[in-house]
């Protein structure tokens, strides 16, 4: 069926725009492109910010329209939604392998388990060594979104993606 093939060309362009802070990571890998809605003239994407206030939100949406004006598509819209709130349940299996070989520790466990809240902190893997032996070093690492922690084995620093 011809509109199921466009539907999926769409996407799949959607998977060349990469995240402004990860770049190894596209938004089909971080999750937050919620739907595509195609009409006869308009092209509609409904993206969700990974926090309230995200500044690569604006990038990212100057990004989709400029890959999807580059493929024929003219009017291109941008709907912002905040409910659901994006979490990191949202990541790629794909989009975790590819940070943690970045060098990013991907999210230990789901964001609905709550008991997070009044637990240990979760046990990080190196990203480097794999060593569970790892320590947080600040809760604010180099954006809003990543925790600082260090390696104990290896020694070396680390970016976690929090789980949220």
């Amino acid at each position: 069926m011809v509109v199921a093939k466009e539907h999926q060309a769409i996407w799949d362009l959607l998977a060349q725009v990469p995240d402004p802070e990860v770049p190894v990571l596209n938004i089909l890998d971080l999750g937050v492109v919620r739907d595509v809605q195609k009409t006869e003239s308009d092209l509609e994407i409904t993206i969700t910010p990974t926090y309230t206030g995200c500044p690569a939100m604006d990038m990212i949406s100057v990004n989709i329209k400029s890959v999807l004006q580059e493929a024929g598509y003219q009017n291109v819209h941008i709907k912002m939604v905040l409910s659901p709130a994006w979490t990191t349940d949202w990541l790629s299996e794909s989009g975790k392998q590819k940070l943690k070989a970045y060098g990013i520790a991907p999210p230990v466990g789901k964001s609905s388990d709550k008991s997070i809240l009044f637990a240990d902190e979760a046990n990080v893997p190196c990203p480097q060594c794999n060593s569970e032996n790892t320590e947080l070093v600040s809760q604010f690492g180099s954006t809003a979104c990543k925790a600082l922690y260090k390696c104990k084995d290896c020694l070396e620093p680390f970016d976690y993606f929090k789980c949220h």
